[in-house]
């Protein structure tokens, strides 16, 4: 059967279908996964901007907590082991052999509290959908993160692939407006180098956002300010979950 003739036998009711899936089409909303998105994509969907003000960072950074011994032994013996091949691992190298220790180290694990790897996220809005898989979140629940408070994006050994801040801040802005809340925290990496990051809600699809100096985690000096400025963030949030929030 030619084009022509499967056309002409095509009846009322079979048109008025193929209308009406054509204008589902045209009506679907764009859709965004956190691993691919960039730059431009935000900027199209928000009014957002990168504030250079790192006096931000002063309470999160400027914390009054003390490393022991046992910790700062095992932070030396790890940089001892690792630094040579933080810069040169793959993404799931880096993440098993350095960033993991750390994190278990830390033990973000509490009554209503986790971290979670490789979970999904999902966040809707009226034009706009923002999916996919993050790399790590703190979050409440134990089966299934319920409501995300801090998440690291990208143990990356570069930036060659993907650039991991927008796709950080675009997992900030869900779980602001999935929480309903003003701020959020969140850090990228990049190899060796780690960024602290702060974005605050302004408005209705309105947004500024803050990053920190470089750490260089291949640098023990660094490597301690980093561990303590995650301490501080598991501490803050079991003090929300405490508060409700």
């Amino acid at each position: 059967m030619s084009i022509e003739e499967f056309i002409k036998n095509l009846t009322k009711e079979d048109l008025d279908k193929i209308n009406e899936e054509f204008a589902k089409r045209e009506n679907q909303k764009p859709s965004y996964q956190y691993s691919k998105i960039k730059d431009i994509d935000l900027k199209k969907l928000f009014e957002i901007k990168r504030i250079f003000d790192k006096s931000i960072f002063n309470n999160w950074f400027k914390n009054n907590i003390n490393l022991n011994k046992k910790i700062i032994l095992f932070l030396e013996e790890l940089l001892e082991k690792e630094e040579n091949y933080i810069k040169i691992y793959k993404e799931e190298d880096l993440k098993i052999k350095f960033i993991t220790p750390i994190l278990n180290k830390i033990n973000f694990r509490a009554e209503e509290l986790r971290d979670f790897y490789e979970e999904k996220l999902f966040y809707e809005a009226e034009n706009f959908i923002f999916n996919g898989t993050t790399d790590f979140l703190i979050s409440k629940g134990l089966k299934f993160p319920e409501k995300p408070y801090f998440f690291i994006q990208e143990f990356k050994k570069s930036v060659e692939h993907s650039d991991p801040e927008p796709q950080l801040l675009a997992e900030l802005i869900s779980a602001v407006e999935l929480n309903n809340w003003k701020t959020i925290k969140g850090a990228y990496i990049i190899g060796a180098i780690w960024n602290f990051v702060i974005l605050e809600k302004l408005g209705k699809n309105k947004y500024q956002y803050f990053v920190s100096e470089n750490f260089d985690s291949s640098k023990i000096e660094d490597l301690k300010e980093i561990y303590r400025n995650l301490l501080f963030v598991k501490q803050e949030i079991i003090e929300m979950v405490k508060r409700g929030e």
